[in-house]
């Protein structure tokens, strides 16, 4: 199943796996779990 979502917080509470899309190209992807906990994420795409 692919789900698109804007809330990043529920769709990686969700998901199995991440993949962040800018500009149309892959930037990073991960375990879920794993991106929710990464720094830059959270800085760039949690507001936190």
């Amino acid at each position: 199943i692919l789900l698109i979502e804007q809330n990043a917080q529920m769709a990686l509470q969700t998901a199995n796996r991440g993949y962040v899309i800018e500009t149309g190209a892959i930037v990073l992807h991960d375990d879920a779990k794993k991106l929710l906990g990464n720094d830059q994420v959270r800085k760039a795409y949690l507001g936190e």
